[in-house]
């Protein structure tokens, strides 16, 4: 999930979710669509009760020319998304969901495809890999499709995967891969507690999917900070984290335990000699669970919790990405956000550069308790391995070399 004030674009804020990880580029035949039986949704709060006030949900459908005469995606070059050698492609819709109604913002959008192989394929710098941006009503602009994944080396923080051995730091494990992106870019205003980002300018977002059963749809993943899901939530939580909304998070006293008490610190201990601050951890709350305001722990700064939005009501805690659009995006980001002082950085919303394992890591060993950066604790993965694209959707362009080569 990702959260951050649009760069180029004053006035908006892009939204933008993964599915899919860890896509081959030539993992064909069928490459990797989105579910046809499922709801991809982006959630916000926006006046901390920990509810979802406004949704942008996109649903898919296949155009499958295929028939019984072949098995392939493409029959020969690609370079358009009306090219008749594409075989199978994706159509979406994209609508806006709040309790005053539903409105559609894209009603027949398609998909950009994979990009293949080195060829034939659709080639990522031609129009069918672009043309999926595109606006739609009150100014925002959306794109889903293939695109490199945001890389990032997370063995420094499994410690369990090396057993004390760093001779993984530094390998880039998610070099080359593709995932499937969602994205949409929207005024300010579309998603501020009363349309107003003066006033109101901080929300809480979370990226969810809702699986069809045959009867309803039913919540199956939630993903908001990074790597909440995946080192926070034991093992016997993840089935109810992904189900559970927001709003039921104070109330699960085994997830909060795991915010007042993080195994990771306890491994980084135990496994590296990293002393593991004092429990409870209340900085940890304010930054997963309440946002950081003055008024909500002991990180003393405001920041980006809803209790700054002048109209909002009695905060909620829940963990969810905070972002406030007031905030004016960084000359020069620093990938190691607001512990690096840029505040426009995680866990300020969170941009494609920011280092969020090199971030949760130095958090949960303490850095935001003393201002000071704990020496050596870093995966040395510093960067993706492709540069962001300065426009929307920013997320590079997918890769289409193997990753598996001899």
């Amino acid at each position: 999930m990702y959260a951050f004030v649009s760069p180029d674009k004053a006035g908006t804020v892009t939204l933008m979710a993964n599915w899919i990880p860890f896509e081959e580029p030539n993992g064909g035949p069928n490459f990797y669509p989105f579910a046809t039986r499922s709801r991809y949704n982006i959630k916000i709060d926006n006046d901390g009760d920990a509810k979802t006030d406004i949704t942008y949900r996109w649903t898919f459908r296949n155009e499958d020319r295929r028939g019984t005469t072949t098995f392939l995606y493409n029959n020969g070059p690609v370079t358009s998304l009306d090219d008749p050698n594409l075989l199978f492609r994706q159509r979406y819709t994209l609508k806006r969901i709040t309790q005053g109604g539903t409105r559609t913002l894209v009603s027949d959008g398609v998909v950009a495809p994979p990009a293949t192989s080195a060829a034939p394929r659709c080639p990522t710098t031609a129009p069918c890999a672009t043309r999926p941006s595109r606006p739609c009503r009150a100014a925002a602009r959306a794109s889903p499709g293939s695109r490199t994944r945001r890389s990032s080396s997370t063995c420094a923080c499994s410690t369990s995967c090396t057993g004390g051995n760093l001779s993984l730091v530094g390998q880039d494990t998610l070099k080359g891969y593709n995932v499937n992106t969602v994205a949409v870019q929207i005024p300010a205003a579309e998603v501020a507690l009363k349309g107003d980002p003066k006033r109101n300018p901080v929300i809480g977002v979370c990226s969810t999917t809702d699986k069809y059963n045959g009867s309803s749809y039913v919540q199956v993943s939630r993903l908001c900070n990074p790597l909440v899901n995946e080192l926070v939530a034991s093992a016997g939580l993840k089935e109810a984290y992904n189900a559970l909304d927001p709003s039921k998070d104070a109330g699960v006293k085994a997830l909060v335990d795991r915010v007042t008490d993080p195994e990771a610190a306890r491994l980084l201990q135990a496994v590296y000699g990293i002393k593991a601050p004092a429990t409870p951890r209340a900085d940890l709350v304010e930054i997963f669970l309440t946002g950081i305001a003055k008024q909500n722990g002991p990180i003393k700064a405001d920041l980006n919790s809803q209790v700054l939005n002048k109209d909002a009501g009695k905060l909620r805690p829940a963990e969810m990405l905070r972002l406030n659009m007031s905030i004016p995006p960084a000359k020069d980001p620093n990938r190691l956000g607001v512990l690096g002082g840029d505040l426009q950085g995680f866990p300020n919303g969170r941009r494609l550069t920011d280092d969020v394992v090199d971030i949760s890591l130095q958090a949960v060993a303490g850095a935001a308790q003393t201002g000071k950066l704990v020496a050596g604790l870093t995966d040395k993965v510093d960067a993706n391995d492709k540069p962001t694209l300065p426009a929307f959707p920013y997320i590079p362009l997918p890769s289409n070399v193997a990753v598996n080569q001899r």
